[in-house]
């Protein structure tokens, strides 16, 4: 295949399975890093970008401004410079080093908040600096991957399809949930097309998306300190809370097991398949999401010394 735009930059639907991983139980892995961005939200990315050109507040003086700790700023950075349009991205501590990196390669502006919201967490703190900055900018468009109905729709209209194609039948599909788009983009996908498949999402202990108690967290990608308005429970069958630590053992689990190196967010996601392995039964069929890869993880979620400096104990192995 021969392209001729960035955006294009992107693989056919790849699942992994994960043999073993729970016995007589097939568990699959939708793979989602190969693209120009490395992640999953360069499917969003796309997606809320179209529908900020289509609308009537964008013009030819137009600057995008998002917050983002870390894979949404990428794709977002990418797309912006392809289309020559200014972005700015609002990040915090959490951000890792190569995200921020990326960004700053591809032309964004970067502005870096470090006080915690009342949750504990950046996120609020990260919107009140966007709110303060429409005020002074008119040209700025807020993408706002937490309410923007197009980053749902992204994931309704792309993610959910390719996995539904891949398979007659699907018992469970298995999902984390940051901004909640990937998860409510294919909850309602599959509650209109196959009502039958039980949706879980994974969320942080320490997340506040579904009620949990805030606590400060270090892994970004899942869980928000801030309830994101896009998020609707009632689509849902399960919610899964996994403790960052344990999302980061299974990091370790896959590299060892699979030769996997996936981001902190699967490893969460895979650890809560593993939680529910009493729950499902043999012949099942289990589809989980992975947003990303762990490259841009070696200095934290795959780095022994991080991981004491945070959690001031090592990991617990997995089994």
């Amino acid at each position: 295949m021969i392209v001729n735009k960035v955006s294009d930059l992107t693989s056919e639907p790849l699942f992994f399975e994960l043999k073993d991983m729970i016995p007589e139980v097939d568990v699959f892995l939708k793979i989602e890093g190969l693209n120009i961005a490395g992640s999953i939200k360069f499917t969003t990315a796309k997606e809320m970008i179209r529908a900020a050109k289509a609308s009537k507040e964008f013009s030819p003086h137009t600057e995008f401004i998002e917050s983002s700790s870390g894979n949404l700023g990428v794709a977002l950075s990418i797309l912006c410079k392809e289309q020559g349009i200014p972005f700015w991205c609002v990040i915090d501590p959490n951000i890792t080093e190569k995200s921020q990196k990326l960004m700053e390669a591809y032309g964004a502006k970067l502005i870096r908040v470090t006080t915690p919201d009342e949750n504990g967490g950046f996120l609020g703190t990260r919107i009140r600096e966007i709110e303060n900055r429409l005020k002074s900018n008119p040209n700025f468009i807020w993408v706002n991957q937490y309410a923007n109905e197009a980053n749902p729709n992204a994931h309704y209209m792309k993610t959910a399809p390719e996995i539904d194609s891949e398979f007659d039948r699907i018992d469970y599909l298995v999902i984390g949930a940051g901004t909640t788009g990937t998860l409510m983009g294919c909850a309602r996908y599959f509650r209109e097309h196959h009502p039958n498949t039980k949706i879980i999402g994974v969320d942080a202990i320490g997340s506040v998306t579904f009620g949990g108690l805030p606590k400060k967290r270090f892994v970004p990608g899942i869980g928000t300190s801030r309830k994101p308005p896009i998020a609707n429970e009632s689509l849902i069958d399960k919610i899964v809370f996994v403790d960052e630590k344990d999302g980061i053992s299974m990091c370790h689990y896959l590299l060892d097991h699979y030769g996997l190196l996936l981001g902190g967010s699967t490893g969460s996601v895979i650890h809560a398949v593993k939680q529910l392995k009493e729950e499902i039964p043999p012949g099942s069929v289990v589809v989980a999401i992975s947003p990303d890869f762990g490259e841009k993880y070696l200095d934290t979620v795959f780095n022994q010394n991080w991981v004491l400096e945070k959690y001031y104990e090592s990991l617990s192995p997995q089994s």
